[in-house]
């Protein structure tokens, strides 16, 4: 096995070119030493990204905030113009692990990694967040939902990276929230995840929302439908009904070890309603 640290986005490019399938991107590591150790993978070439400056930067330009793929979980959450516009993603961000995790995690391997249950990715559908990818064919842009599209299975083309995530300019009275359930309160994987993203008009209804849901399928949902049940309401009781009963519609769990096809079903329409009212807290809060 191969290990390279290349120092440019085109070096990286045609080092996985080169290499074909049998190559990994390492961010932070945190998934894939794991993997490594446990034989799941065995590649030929291992490409560490992190001496590439374009995704170890945090910048906020027009509005909006680009994250380089390869930015630990702990700088994120140091963050504090970051914190304050999108708090639901940075506290996604802090979910993973422990503490010394967070100081390798990275959004970017997070997603990439492709796990239905995956905190930051399920936050990031929410938020709206596109990612940036670069390869052969030089640049293009692919929805936070669509990076991941089965259990470790991503729509990269051969020698693409996800160099950064770009969350939206922040409208005035916007607000996000995740939550999850797992067993334990820490250091586990999420049993269902949500996540929800609204924006206010200024009479207080909502006027545009996203909702994203984790481990209930095999791929991150975003759940149009149930984010229909909020625009154009206040968020009212029955709002909030609504959305929990399409959150729960639209997820198609299975049973496994951490939680059966029922309880998932039950518990999305919750944490859907309850990530709802944190979201709409925020977004009436001070801006």
């Amino acid at each position: 096995m191969r290990y390279e640290v290349p120092e440019s986005l085109e070096e990286a490019v045609a080092l996985l070119s080169r290499a074909g399938s049998g190559a990994c991107v390492l961010a932070g590591g945190t998934d894939l030493l794991v993997q490594l150790r446990s034989e799941a993978i065995a590649p030929d070439l291992i490409v560490d990204i992190k001496a590439i400056a374009e995704v170890r930067q945090i910048v906020f330009t027009g509005g909006c905030f680009r994250i380089g793929a390869a930015v630990s979980g702990a700088e994120l959450g140091e963050h504090p113009t970051l914190r304050k516009a999108w708090p639901g993603v940075v506290e996604a961000t802090e979910l993973i692990g422990s503490t010394q995790i967070q100081g390798r995690a990275t959004l970017g391997g997070n997603l990439c990694n492709a796990s239905p249950a995956a905190d930051s990715a399920v936050a990031l559908v929410a938020a709206g967040a596109v990612a940036s990818v670069v390869g052969p064919d030089g640049h293009r842009e692919v929805p936070a939902e669509d990076v991941g599209v089965g259990p470790g299975q991503t729509s990269l083309e051969k020698g693409e990276i996800v160099v950064s995530l770009t969350l939206p300019a922040r409208p005035r009275y916007s607000g996000d929230a995740y939550l999850r359930f797992t067993p334990r309160t820490e250091m586990d994987i999420a049993v269902v995840g949500a996540g929800v993203n609204v924006t206010l008009d200024e009479a207080g209804r909502c006027a545009e929302a996203r909702v994203a849901l984790g481990a209930v399928a095999e791929r991150i949902l975003l759940a149009r439908e149930a984010a229909d049940a909020l625009v154009g309401t206040s968020l009212d009781a029955a709002a909030l009904e609504r959305l929990s009963a399409t959150a729960s519609a639209a997820c198609r769990p299975i049973d496994d070890k951490r939680g059966t096809r029922a309880f998932r079903l039950s518990v999305a329409g919750v944490l859907a309603r309850r990530a709802a009212k944190t979201a709409l807290e925020r977004a009436r809060g001070p801006r």
